[in-house]
């Protein structure tokens, strides 16, 4: 499958996750075979402003590839400085712009969903981006603003005249946040409006629920988010599914902590002890889900602060 000039080996992509996709993240789903990868959501004035936490967000391992940038803002300028600064500064492979988050810190700046409310807006700044660009341009998207307002498939149509070369739809609104169930047929509108490639996105926790979501939708490809944490068999499980490999053994115990200890030792080569500690102490209870433990562990780990009380931790699972 290609996206513009972009081949990507499978219909698996990761979801950005705000606080999560960082280069650890993502290379632990490269290593399970996930076909495309996103960086966590990237601020246009960050970018602009030569902000340095932001421009950190911007790395990623050449073992990455491909791998999108995605980024966010209400404003067509600073859309296009930042564009243009990514195309000049970064080797990423594909250019996404976020259409989608609910949080209200985005929505403040006119940003994420709040430009669903306006689709020649949309048209402007996809058509300004994909311009100032030599890459391949998508967006992720939402149902609409809110059940009264569903416009999904209208704003699609918006970006596809724009030039993007594919849209990413949650099959949710912006006022329902994460609750309630994803709703296919919003996703099969989008779909069945455009003629460039859609991933479905939302709910994805089961091969079953992936199966679900092609059947009854057509999309020509699904991103998978949260039910990867501290499960990255899911990627392994649903590359394979749908490669028509055999399906290998659920993790064992031990490999959930051996990948717990390989994360961990990712992000201390990428961050600060105590940021990579930080991080640890909120992904570690991820892996531990089941553990006949878990509860002991997770009420001990709030208290680790350093790289060896993590270490001492993990030996007593």
């Amino acid at each position: 499958m290609k996206i513009g000039n972009v081949e990507i080996k499978n219909r698996i992509a990761l979801a950005p996750l705000a606080g999560y996709s960082n280069q650890a993240y993502r290379m632990i789903m490269k290593e399970f075979g996930v076909g495309l990868v996103y960086t966590e959501m990237i601020s246009a004035k960050g970018l602009i402003y030569d902000n340095d936490k932001t421009w950190d967000l911007m790395k990623f391992d050449e073992r990455e590839h491909p791998i999108a940038v995605q980024i966010f803002g209400g404003d067509i300028d600073d859309m296009i400085k930042a564009t243009r600064l990514i195309e000049e500064r970064s080797n990423c492979d594909i250019i996404d712009i976020n259409m989608g988050c609910p949080v209200k810190k985005v929505l403040k700046s006119q940003a994420g969903s709040y430009l669903l409310l306006d689709e020649e807006k949309v048209y402007q700044m996809v058509k300004a981006v994909c311009e100032n660009t030599t890459k391949p341009v998508s967006v992720k998207i939402r149902a609409g603003w809110d059940h009264t307002s569903i416009n999904c498939d209208k704003v699609a149509q918006a970006i596809e005249r724009a030039g993007a070369k594919m849209i990413t739809i949650h099959g949710r609104t912006k006022s329902d946040m994460y609750s309630g169930k994803v709703n296919l047929d919003f996703i099969k509108k989008v779909k069945e409006s455009v003629n460039i490639l859609v991933f479905g996105n939302g709910d994805i926790k089961s091969i079953e629920d992936a199966k679900k979501m092609f059947e009854e939708t057509n999309v020509d490809g699904i991103m998978v988010g949260r039910a990867t944490f501290g499960n990255p068999w899911l990627i392994r499980d649903l590359v394979d599914y749908f490669n028509d490999v055999p399906l290998k053994p659920a993790p064992t115990r031990q490999e959930k902590i051996d990948m717990l200890l390989h994360h961990f030792n990712y992000l201390l080569s990428i961050k600060s002890e105590k940021i990579a500690v930080l991080e640890m102490r909120t992904l570690a209870s991820w892996y531990v889900k089941g553990f006949s433990n878990a509860k002991e562990f997770k009420s001990k780990l709030v208290y680790v602060k350093t790289k060896e009380e993590l270490l001492e931790l993990i030996k007593t699972l």
